[in-house]
């Protein structure tokens, strides 16, 4: 009986005990490597046991290292055995010199046991979340009943973005925000959407219910304003200038890329097909002027003209640059590290980074100060001449004929170009830009093909007449294939001059001779040599005729923009590792390949940079999708799913909202078939994007960063966009699209450019006052008020623009010269004879699309009445504020300082 009643204590004491420990066993959950192991590696271990470091012979940066042997002849991992396992032991040690992390605090208990208990689970090697690709995810169900405001979950979903928000909202007990007010969501939409303030007719339309939220989206998205708003967003990552950078920062014709980005987001040209354009447009079969324009994407490098420096240098930090920028672009990933080791946090080996340098490494641009190539732009009748040329080839000549005949009228190439000539004799290599010969001068073209042409083709200029050229096979005794002679030339001419058909590809040999000049005068600068195959038929009648009309349109001067144009086959270049990154230290060939932890390569695929852009929007890859729709996201929102926008990776910042990034990147690649519009038009639908961005105590205090989206955005407008309002507001911004870059005013004295006579020379007329887009961009010199309101110098790709708030923001939008002009004129088209305060309410109300409080009446009334008695006291003062004005009263000044006051307020630099 005693023991049945100490039985029974047992059981009713202890038994529920055991069932919740065996059960808190049993449900704990596998430790996860990429959520929990992956942070504590990369933030207290990476640093001496990964890509740059590998203490001991141990890296953690991949699975085979951490597994692997290390210096001391055993694993310091051993799956299955924590206890056995050197690193944990390690861990536990008390002497600071054998303790990890060497010289740094201990790891946590907690951490210390999580590394435990994934060894002892079999140290289960897992995979980023960047790097697995997006899985088809369902969109949460969220209740709809009413909620603990005056506004139901119904009213706030308006689409499948909303459940996933509320979802999260609700773990949090968060109440979403009401919709803002119309006037409000209008301005938000139409600066998101096109850059400027709604037009006046649109609003009234969309306010009065004439036209449908829906209706009003639409509406903007079709305008060509889209285009030249979002234009600006990807002109910060293709690093597009109108100058070329470092020192002499010469300017660069290259504004025709910039028209073709508007054009292409204003077409709604697919994000793939905008992809390939823009890296390999050149490699598409029979490829368009507009395709061949977009590959200047990569022709934004910057490009050394000082004279000392050397070529290869600056071509090879130009491809190591594309590589850098494609990956940053596209990939969200920083590569630039790889250049010397494998990434020291993801997974990106050494090797692997002069695999992707092979794609990017036979262009034919190669530092020089022309640019070439270049895309050349015929005039209607230099056109006709051209297409009698190729219409020629094409009747008389294979495909191949017509392709060369073609490429070499557009592009002029392929050329063996004078800086890579060796071995120069009695002449030297005139800063980059020319060989200058002699008298019995003479170079090698290395490794040359005269490509069985009966031609040589010559861009030269020549200051004497009778020099004598010849050209040989190999070196100074080899077999003579061509002697001519060239006469003086003032300006840089091509020619072509007969040789002997040859079909080898070895050196070539060239020397001149003028017995009439002097030991060492300057006998020709000769810039390029080529050969092309002959255009068929020599026999037939017109043939000379076509072979004059070619070397016209050779000689032509047209306006151009520099392209990529890919090496052919016997011209190809050898890529090999840098030894610790150094490009004068080369070791191993490679050939080109891409990156293991992504998708795989289609064999199908070229082995170029159009194989690459094809690998780039396969569905396959993980990061394509994810970076474009987590990049939209930030330009509207202000912040990004992941707030690192310039890099997702086991660095990055996680995902506020993992399943819908995902969803929203497959949603984008499939059902609106990469299409930008249709990604823009599904977020800016949503019942989360519609909230007023008014926060409370409670929200600010849970959601500071409005990481969870409880209220709409609320961000400080871009630097363009801050200008073109301001013009929008006055009534003076100009409608004219596209064209070479315009120069506004600016303060004197802020451009001053060496090595040239160039000047920033005020546009007149419309071109004053047209968007920011077009305004023209010096690396050296941007235009100040954008650099003051955080746009660059675009050196380099900027992925995400920093955002300051500074006085001297304060100062440009007070005082600069372009602000006070726009304030002149807001004031001015909203004055009204004898009312003082309806002239401010106007102004206010056409600059904030909001009613003026009577507060701000009562201020902005003081401010006038003190400028007011400021003006009279002095008769010159309107004169000297106000320039535009041939006599401005004082009325008319004191209301130009409260319109300026009004484009400083909150309301018009934010969008609320």
């Amino acid at each position: 009986m005693k023991k049945n009643i100490t039985d029974n204590i047992y059981w009713f004491l202890f038994l529920p005990l055991e069932i919740l420990l065996l059960g808190a066993c049993q449900s704990s959950p596998p430790v996860d490597f990429s959520t929990q192991i992956k942070p504590i590696l990369n933030n207290k271990c990476i640093t001496c046991h990964g890509g740059v470091k590998k203490n001991g012979g141990f890296s953690l940066l991949f699975e085979d290292e951490a597994f692997a042997k290390t210096e001391s002849g055993i694993a310091a991992i051993i799956p299955g055995n924590a206890a056995g396992s050197e690193m944990i032991k390690r861990l536990h040690e008390e002497n600071p010199e054998l303790r990890m992390p060497y010289e740094k605090p201990k790891l946590t208990d907690k951490e210390i046991d999580l590394l435990t208990r994934w060894i002892d689970e079999g140290a289960k090697w897992g995979q980023h979340w960047a790097y697995s690709l997006p899985k088809k995810v369902a969109v949460p169900h969220v209740h709809m009943e009413a909620g603990l405001t005056p506004r139901n979950n119904s009213d706030f979903i308006k689409n499948e973005i909303d459940h996933f928000i509320l979802s999260r909202l609700n773990e949090k007990e968060l109440q979403p925000n009401p919709s803002a007010e119309k006037n409000i969501i209008a301005r938000r939409l139409s600066l998101d959407i096109v850059g400027l303030p709604p037009n006046r007719e649109l609003l009234q339309s969309f306010e009065n219910d004439e036209l449908s939220y829906e209706d009003f989206v639409d509406t903007l998205l079709t305008q060509k304003t889209y285009g030249e708003k979002w234009a600006t967003w990807w002109l910060d990552l293709a690093r597009y200038a109108d100058s070329k950078g470092y020192e002499k920062d010469l300017g660069r014709s290259i504004w025709r890329y910039r028209d073709w980005v508007i054009d292409a987001f204003n077409r709604d040209l697919p994000y793939n097909q905008f992809t390939i354009e823009q890296l390999a447009g050149d490699l598409l079969p029979n490829p368009s002027p507009d395709q061949l324009i977009a590959t200047a994407f990569h022709r934004n490098t910057m490009n050394n003209d000082e004279g000392g420096t050397d070529d290869e240098e600056y071509r090879v930090a130009t491809v190591i640059d594309r590589l850098n920028t494609t990956f940053e672009v596209w990939q969200s990933t920083t590569m630039g590290c790889v250049q010397c080791h494998s990434h020291p946090y993801d997974p990106f080996k050494y090797e692997e980074y002069y695999k992707l340098m092979a794609f990017f490494n036979n262009s034919r641009d190669e530092d020089t100060p022309g640019e070439s190539p270049v895309l050349k732009f015929y005039s209607p009748p230099q056109q006709k001449s051209v297409d009698r040329i190729l219409n020629w080839a094409k009747k008389y000549g294979d495909e191949q004929t017509f392709a060369t005949y073609k490429n070499f009228l557009q592009f002029t190439e392929p050329v063996y170009k004078s800086h890579f000539y060796k071995e120069i004799n009695n002449g030297s290599y005139d800063d980059h830009a020319s060989v200058v010969l002699w008298d019995k001068g003479n170079c090698i073209i290395e490794n040359g093909y005269t490509n069985n042409a009966s031609f040589v083709y010559l861009n030269f200029r020549s200051h004497y007449d009778g020099t004598k050229m010849i050209i040989r096979e190999k070196d100074a005794e080899g077999p003579i294939i061509g002697e001519f002679t060239i006469n003086k030339q003032k300006k840089n001419t091509t020619a072509r001059f007969p040789i002997k058909r040859t079909d080898r590809q070895g050196d070539i040999y060239i020397e001149t001779h003028n017995v009439s000049a002097k030991k060492e005068a300057n006998l020709m600068n000769l810039y390029w040599v080529s050969f092309i195959p002959d255009l068929p038929n020599k026999n037939e009648a017109g043939w000379n005729e076509i072979n004059a009309s070619f070397l016209e349109a050779l000689n032509a001067e047209t306006p151009t923009v520099p392209i990529m144009v890919e090496n052919p086959n016997y011209m190809k270049r050898t890529t090999q590792l840098f030894d610790r990154g150094s490009w004068m230290s080369k070791t191993d060939t490679v050939e080109p390949g891409t990156p293991e932890s992504l998708n795989a390569w289609n064999t199908s695929w070229p082995a170029n940079r159009l194989g690459l852009a094809q690998w780039i929007v396969d569905k396959k890859n993980p990061l394509t999708a994810r970076t474009l729709v987590n990049r939209v996201w930030h330009q509207i929102y202000g912040r990004g799913l992941v707030s690192t926008v310039e890099d997702i990776g086991s660095q990055s910042d996680a995902p506020s909202h993992p399943a819908m990034l995902d969803w929203l990147s497959l949603r984008f690649m499939n059902e609106h078939e990469w299409s930008v519009k249709k990604l823009i038009k599904e977020i800016v639908m949503s019942g989360t994007y519609r909230q007023s961005s008014e926060s409370n105590p409670k929200m600010y205090e849970i959601d500071p960063e409005n990481e969870l989206y409880a209220r709409g955005p609320r961000i400080r407008l871009g630097a363009e966009q801050i200008r073109d309002q301001a013009l929008a507001v006055a009534g003076l911004l100009s409608e004219k699209m596209y064209g070479p870059g315009v120069m506004p005013p600016q303060p004197d004295g802020v451009w001053q450019t060496v090595y040239s006579d160039a000047q920033w020379v005020e546009s007149k007329g419309e071109d004053r006052y047209r968007r920011g887009v077009y305004t023209f961009l010096k690396r050296t010199s941007p235009y100040p008020s954008f650099l003051t309101f955080d746009a660059g110098s675009r050196e380099v790709a900027t992925i995400r623009r920093t955002v300051t708030n500074t006085p001297l923001q304060a100062l440009v939008t007070l005082n600069d010269p372009v602000y006070l002009e726009t304030a002149y004129h807001l004031a001015k088209n909203n004055r009204v004879p004898n009312d003082v305060e309806k002239s401010i309410a106007q102004s206010y109300k056409n600059a904030t699309f909001k009613e003026l409080s009577p507060n701000r009446l009562k201020a902005l009334k003081t401010l006038y009445n003190t400028s007011l008695a400021e003006f009279n006291k002095n008769s010159e003062a309107p004169k000297l504020f106000i320039q535009f004005e041939e006599q401005p009263t004082p009325e008319l000044g004191a209301l130009t300082i409260v319109a300026n006051a009004i484009m400083n307020l909150d309301e018009f630099l934010t969008k609320v």
